[in-house]
């Protein structure tokens, strides 16, 4: 279903700009600027740090790949961390050899933010379960307890201590709290040792899409169900599980990620904030006693009818597509229910295999690795917008790079672990502008934004079409002789600049599907302040 992209611009600026009432609160929502630098995550896993052939050292080469990007979503299966119930490894994890303390260290030094996604349960939980309901991805409790209390929940609170405790900021956890499997592996292996206050993890996500509807009742959780599980993992329901329990517990500053929703409905969250409500009771301000900190959906741009993926068969451009009016509805709903909590996207993206419903197309003269690149850029410039504080793009490498199924061919680096095009218009993006906030839509068709950073305007123009569409806009700089012109370059380490004078401080730009930055100065990698 395609939407007007001029409908949902003025919806945005009614949300951001208007008195109109919105039901409990008439104010507009809180607008917290959020950097470019923001929108360029991906996700990834800790192979694509380090070589399974040697997995406690860090590889050179995958490193280049991972530094395309400014955040990492983890996908972190707890089994690495909790082999056995109750002994924790980091360095080395005993299921593979990992070391997430070098990985993590290394993103911390380069201003990557980690997203750790604890997700999938260790054996030893899912071997509670009868033979024929055994999945990884069932809800993470022993089989035959009770979704809707969060004691079921306990053994991943404590993980989440265990691991808040060790990544966070807070160095005066009590040490006979944690545990770690002291034994060797073999002879000579290295062997885990308590650490704390390493202070390189902010986020921690609670599991992955909770509302997984395709994997019936053993994997699907409703709404009021995963509140009672975020209620245990976030401060052990309230420090009602004993000590050990919890992230909070560890370090009240680590932030609780809500899981992305696969569904993205607003009626779930609705669904975890009533349950919030009821068996937290309100904070002294009034506010319901949340137990998370970020509101988290995923969503692909495409044609399908519902989110089920109906009658889907391409994936659209993002301005096509509904991502404005999901995105527009989540943060009225958080601002309307969670305090202007902010809100997340941690997958989106496209296919380059073109059996897949969610492919990127061929659009007039460019491939469709040259359309995924366009999109990909243009959907993080859409949610920067829209006023969405962080997005991660799924994913750093193919599932299976000859399979036409959906989601498998959707990555952003090559093979031999060079940049598609993809991931160098969001490395080249970030370079130039990571730093720059946005301030204002001047116009909608062509799309022309405006940023700032420290008192300097970037301009960023885009046609919000995919037809090979291009037209002619008039920009107006002020009073500037000379204006600078930048464009996202496929398989580049920069992007294409030209120098071109202005009359009477206005420029005539021709805008394609591909975005174009434009400035009164030369824009250089010191210009965002690295």
């Amino acid at each position: 279903m395609k939407i007007s992209l001029c409908t949902s611009l003025l919806v945005l600026i009614c949300l951001t700009g208007c008195s109109q009432v919105n039901h409990q609160n008439s104010n507009p929502p809180i607008r917290t600027a959020a950097p470019l630098k923001n929108f360029f995550g991906v996700n990834a896993f800790e192979w694509d740090f380090e070589d399974p052939a040697n997995a406690m050292q860090l590889d050179s080469t995958r490193l280049v790949a991972i530094s395309s990007f400014t955040g990492v979503r983890h996908y972190m299966d707890w089994e690495k961390l909790e082999p056995t119930e109750g002994h924790y490894t980091y360095s080395p994890v005993h299921n593979g050899g990992w070391n997430y303390d070098t990985i993590y260290q290394w993103c911390r030094a380069r201003h990557i933010d980690v997203l750790p996604c604890l997700k999938a349960l260790p054996p030893w939980m899912e071997d509670t379960y009868p033979k024929d309901q055994q999945d990884n991805e069932n809800i993470p409790m022993r089989y035959g307890k009770d979704p809707s209390d969060p004691a079921s929940y306990i053994e991943q609170a404590r993980m989440g201590f265990q691991y808040a405790a060790r990544y966070g900021d807070n160095k005066k956890v009590d040490h006979g709290l944690l545990h770690v499997d002291t034994l060797p592996r073999w002879t000579n292996d290295p062997v885990n040792q308590i650490r704390v206050g390493l202070g390189t993890i902010h986020y921690i996500e609670c599991d992955n899409e909770r509302d997984k509807w395709w994997k019936g009742a053993k994997a699907y959780q409703t709404g009021r169900q995963y509140a009672a599980n975020l209620s245990a993992f976030y401060d052990g329901n309230k420090n009602k599980m004993g000590p050990g329990a919890g992230v909070k517990n560890a370090d009240p500053s680590m932030k609780v990620v809500m899981a992305g929703l696969a569904n993205p409905s607003t009626d779930y969250v609705k669904g975890m904030i009533d349950w919030s409500k009821e068996h937290r009771g309100l904070k002294p301000d009034g506010s319901v006693d949340l137990p998370w900190d970020v509101i988290n959906y995923h969503y692909y741009s495409n044609n399908a009818v519902d989110y089920t993926g109906k009658d889907q068969s391409t994936g659209v451009a993002p301005e096509m597509s509904k991502a404005a009016d999901i995105a527009i509805e989540f943060i009225r709903f958080a601002h309307q229910y969670a305090g202007d909590m902010p809100v997340w996207i941690t997958e989106t993206g496209y296919d380059l295999n073109q059996q897949s419903p969610q492919k990127a197309i061929a659009i007039g003269n460019k491939t469709v690795e040259e359309t995924q690149a366009d999109w990909i850029l243009r959907t993080g410039l859409l949610y920067s917008r829209l006023g969405i504080q962080k997005v991660f793009f799924y994913e750093l490498n193919d599932d299976n790079a000859e399979n036409g199924a959906k989601f498998a061919t959707s990555g952003l680096i090559n093979k031999n672990r060079t940049r598609r095009p993809a991931a160098s218009f969001l490395y080249q993006t970030n370079k130039l502008f990571g730093e720059y906030t946005y301030v204002t839509t001047i116009n909608t068709n062509p799309i022309v934004d405006s940023y700032t950073y420290h008192g300097q305007a970037m301009y960023m123009l885009v046609s919000p079409t995919q037809t090979a569409k291009t037209t002619t806009y008039s920009l107006n700089l002020g009073n500037v002789g000379t204006a600078f012109i930048y464009h996202p370059t496929p398989r580049s380490d920069n992007m294409a600049a030209e120098k071109r004078a202005t009359r009477n401080g206005k420029i005539e730009i021709t805008v394609s599907e591909t975005p174009v930055f434009i400035t009164a100065f030369e824009a250089t990698k010191n210009s965002t302040g690295k």
